[in-house]
């Protein structure tokens, strides 16, 4: 299966305008923004899990990163609220689900394959700093290594955002709305920039908070590549 599988080119999804649809977890239904391969894939999704609904243990072979949207998400690590950042490497397993119900946004399959750093954060305890080139922009730093870049940014009403991608950039609006090429990304919408790009966007009247991901894309035909020869 692919979806919005063309990494050379700008690709936006409004994840709010689409439709929910299930998994083969009873309960766990999604949004897929991109995809390649079958149940095991390389995927950006937005997963809703309903009260009480749970997936059974599982091995993250190719490692998971998500952020809490919604309600309470939960394993037995512990009980993660809105607004938590989770980093699951590769090789590590759990069994997620939700009693109370909640919303994530989340990547499978986009690790350096030998990263075993676990990552859990609680972004709504972490004060932002200054951007170091942006007067208009805080940041929230979730998680940086040779290979890519993390944060979560705060842009100023109307602010003017440039910021360099020359290995790509994706972006995902948590709160606000901002406009890019000429089109307005809101509350759940999200933005993949490929290699070579530059980030070029104006906040809207009340700001925006994005969730932002850097220099990573550069590795996709290999993270394509571990999928394709499990499929």
């Amino acid at each position: 299966m692919k979806i919005n599988a063309e990494f050379d080119q700008r690709i936006v999804v409004h994840s709010a305008d689409m439709e929910w649809i299930d998994s083969p977890m009873k309960g766990v239904t999604r949004r897929p923004l991109d995809r390649v391969g079958g149940e095991v894939a390389r995927a950006t999704s937005i997963v809703r899990y309903d009260p009480g609904s749970h997936f059974s243990p599982h091995v993250h072979t190719g490692g998971e990163e998500f952020v809490v949207l919604e309600g309470v998400f939960q394993d037995e690590h512990g009980d993660f609220p809105t607004g938590s950042y989770i980093r699951n490497p590769p090789e590590s397993k759990h069994k997620p689900g939700s009693e109370p119900g909640c919303i994530i946004f989340v990547k499978l399959w986009q690790f350096d394959p030998n990263d075993r750093i676990h990552v859990r954060l609680n972004s709504n305890f972490m004060k932002p700093v200054p951007h170091r080139n942006l007067d208009s922009v805080s940041v929230t730093p979730l998680y940086i290594d040779e290979f890519e870049e993390v944060n979560i940014q705060e842009w100023e009403a109307n602010a003017s955002i440039e910021i360099p991608a020359p290995q790509g950039i994706e972006v995902f609006v948590l709160e606000g709305e901002f406009t890019e090429s000429d089109e307005l990304l809101k509350t759940h919408s999200w933005l993949r920039l490929p290699v070579g790009s530059q980030l070029k966007a104006q906040a809207g009247a009340k700001g925006a908070k994005v969730w932002l991901k850097l220099n990573h894309l550069s590795r996709v035909d290999d993270e394509i590549s571990r999928i394709n020869n499990l499929n």
